[in-house]
């Protein structure tokens, strides 16, 4: 098998949500039966395990780089990927080799198929045998929707369970309230194992709350425990004063509040859970990018104009990086314009609301992707809503080439709503 027929398995395998194919199942079964056939890979490293709503991702690569900046070898399964499947599961930040990836599948090809994996599943147990043959010293693994029957829920024993902030995303799946969302994602906290909590309404902090003393696992809710003065307006320099140490000029590799929130709950877990130095805590927070390989996240791609990518797909998550887009704009006194490309699963509704409240002109594309929502509808949705809309230019990049040429040297450009935004963006500057 190459590994071009290694990507073709598996990309063949059910993965969308909620369509016929049945790319979202719920449940433990299909995955524990597929890791019985690798030898129970996911029993022979430490792990930290990370849910939530927004920031999981991020939060994840945080940790990972300090773990990395430690000295330590360090797994790190994150989701989606932006270019190439095998993003998913990097050491150090850096993803397999092709020889690997096509060894493994053709081992474990009928294993995956008589398991009746989906994709995602399939993924995941890859990235556990991966992070097992490779003798990982940690392995910070994110869940990938919801967190009682998510396939990464297999781990019964990591080192510490992580909540970043919750909202209201997936609600046809993990429930309509926020309470009940958070049920699904508390579902990875463990007998005995420390939950540290990142910052949350109240309605979710006591879900989690609750799970913990239901388990008798040792409580954290981060924003309690540490105090934080900015030194820069964007939040990448901080001083910080946990219950372990004082931090004097802590850089953050990623800009805005909230990452900042984001790099808090990793700094916590590391002093928890991991032997790491203070340095080590600087230099992954500060690396984060390089260390655990993150792109996608404010990252700036473009000067004049400014251009952001982030892959901000639900309100919650794009409200924080217009916050970060809008002060860019008042630094420079120029205009907002945003490139949006959304899935039709997600919360178009709430998404232009935000989006009217910032202010911004946005302009719609159309994604390359089997559950793109079509341009002209989403047009028409943020037009009803008070958007000024730009007349879309087509797919992604052709938009953004043609955003790029009309606007001015002192304008920020966001390119946002989906992965794929981000990648067909970077596409064509990289």
């Amino acid at each position: 098998m190459t590994p071009d027929d290694a990507r073709a398995f598996l990309n063949d395998l059910p993965r969308f949500a909620g369509e016929a194919g049945t790319g979202y199942q719920p449940g433990l079964e299909r995955i524990r039966v597929l890791l019985a056939a690798m030898d129970d890979p996911h029993e022979h490293f430490r792990s930290v395990h990370v849910a939530g709503t927004n920031g999981k991702g991020s939060t994840a690569s945080f940790l990972a780089a300090i773990s990395t900046a430690a000295g330590k070898k360090t797994g790190l399964h994150t989701s989606p990927e932006l270019f190439d499947l095998t993003e998913r599961m990097r050491i150090d930040g850096a993803p397999p080799p092709d020889d690997w990836l096509a060894s493994a599948v053709s081992r474990f090809r009928n294993a995956i198929a008589d398991a009746g994996a989906t994709f995602f599943e399939a993924i995941v147990a890859l990235s556990f045998l991966y992070f097992a043959e490779e003798n990982v010293d940690l392995a910070v693994v994110e869940v990938g929707l919801g967190g009682r029957l998510d396939a990464t829920n297999v781990l019964r024993s990591p080192a510490a369970a992580l909540v970043t902030r919750v909202g209201r995303d997936h609600t046809a799946l993990l429930g309509n309230t926020l309470p009940e969302i958070t049920r699904e994602k508390a579902g990875i906290v463990k007998s005995g194992v420390p939950v540290l909590v990142g910052k949350n309404e109240a309605a979710a902090r006591e879900v989690v709350r609750s799970a913990a003393e239901q388990r008798d696992a040792p409580w954290h809710y981060v924003p309690e425990e540490v105090s934080v003065k900015q030194r820069r307006n964007d939040g990448t320099l901080l001083n910080v004063c946990s219950p372990h140490r004082r931090y004097e000029r802590l850089a953050v590799g990623l800009p805005g509040d909230h990452q900042r929130e984001n790099a808090l709950l990793a700094l916590r877990t590391a002093e928890e859970v991991l032997d790491v130095s203070a340095g080590a805590i600087r230099r992954g927070l500060a690396g984060v990018r390089e260390l655990a390989g993150l792109r996608g996240r404010g990252e700036v791609i473009g000067r004049d104009p400014l251009v952001i990518v982030d892959a901000a797909h639900n309100p919650l998550g794009l409200r924080a990086a217009l916050r970060e887009a809008r002060a860019e704009t008042g630094r420079r006194d120029g205009r907002l314009y945003v490139l949006l490309g959304l899935l039709r699963d997600k919360d178009a509704p709430g998404i232009a609301k935000a989006l009217a409240e910032a202010g911004a002109t946005v302009c719609p594309a159309q994604l390359d992707a089997k559950r793109a929502q079509p341009a002209d509808a989403l047009a028409r949705r943020l037009a009803e809503t008070g958007v000024d809309v730009l007349e879309s230019s087509g797919v992604v990049h052709e938009a953004a080439a043609d955003l790029r040429r009309r606007i001015q040297p002192s304008d920020v450009l966001l390119a946002t709503g989906s992965h794929h935004v981000v990648r067909e963006v970077l596409r064509s500057t990289d």
